[in-house]
């Protein structure tokens, strides 16, 4: 049932986004995604939308992952911070296609939750708990950062944690609309290019400040 399932989901709700990159659709039929949903929310394991694994927090939908995925452009040398992993599909993902996946969640129930749905995969993946806002430092830089979840502002100390060449992607909210957006380091340089429109929920701990009010 799972596998036609994924194989479904790849091909009415992937491929019809013009998701080509072969990596990413190996990669996504051959993590078992229903593992990775709460138990009363299984049956929207591969539907179109974001299915909810904790209060606030959200599997991004497939059609936005894969999207965010093939954006990122990850290859199998690069090491990828994986911000707000949640229960671990994401990490589970990513690490089919990267080098080295670090896996970062600040929720403790989540953080025990991929912990037990990870196991096995000790070498490709380091689980660790703290503030999403803040990255991992210590095992800095990244070629890729992938934040699962809308932001309001650019994350300047996830962006610090990149290498040259180095790539994060996430969905921008502005003015009440998502765009999945490209951050860029070479050169000395940063570049963004907004690329697909992305409604996705927001992720906890980047959501702009609230300026004074007179």
């Amino acid at each position: 049932m799972s596998e036609s399932a994924r194989f479904n989901m790849i091909e009415a709700q992937v491929r019809t986004n013009a998701v080509t990159d072969p990596h990413v659709l190996a990669a996504l039929g051959a993590v078992a995604r229903e593992r990775f949903v709460p138990t009363a929310r299984k049956a929207l394991a591969y539907a179109d939308v974001p299915v909810e694994i904790a209060p606030g927090r959200f599997l991004l939908d497939p059609r936005s992952f894969a999207k965010l995925l093939q954006l990122a452009r990850v290859t199998a040398e690069d090491r990828v911070l994986d911000v707000g992993c949640g229960t671990g599909y994401s990490a589970a993902v990513l690490a089919r296609m990267a080098q080295r996946v670090v896996a970062l969640e600040q929720d403790a129930d989540l953080v025990r939750i991929a912990s037990e749905l990870l196991a096995g995969a000790e070498g490709r993946i380091e689980l660790t708990q703290g503030a999403l806002i803040e990255g991992f430092k210590s095992a800095a830089p990244y070629n890729v950062i992938f934040v699962n979840g809308a932001i309001e502002h650019a994350p300047e100390t996830l962006l610090s944690q990149r290498a040259e060449g180095g790539r994060l992607v996430a969905a921008m909210r502005e003015n009440g609309q998502s765009r999945a957006t490209l951050f860029l380091k070479g050169h000395g340089g940063i570049g963004r290019r907004p690329d697909f429109d992305a409604d996705v929920p927001m992720l906890t701990g980047f959501k702009k400040a609230m300026g004074f009010v007179f």
